[in-house]
């Protein structure tokens, strides 16, 4: 298994062990970049806040430790964040 097939279908800041998906909350997939396939739970967001899109801290982005990934949702509504470029 290579590490973009361990990665997809993982929590985005869960932890290790258990980081699935978990019952009655609300993710939205994270689509390209450096967090591709992770899935971001968004349960306790606000649609406000979310289509302003998010700053995700990534170890394994451009900036490498303590850079972060930024991701915007998609127009239609839907629950999938595109991948929008690396800050420090």
């Amino acid at each position: 298994m290579d590490e973009l097939e361990f990665m997809r279908g993982r929590v985005y800041g869960a932890d290790h062990d258990d980081a699935g998906p978990r019952p009655g909350r609300s993710y939205a997939e994270l689509v390209g970049g450096p967090l591709d396939g992770l899935l971001l739970d968004v349960t306790d967001r606000s649609e406000e806040e979310l289509r302003g899109g998010v700053e995700l801290r990534t170890e394994i982005g451009r900036y490498g430790p303590g850079g972060r990934a930024l991701y915007r949702p998609r127009a239609d509504g839907g629950r999938r964040f595109d991948w929008r470029g690396d800050v420090p």
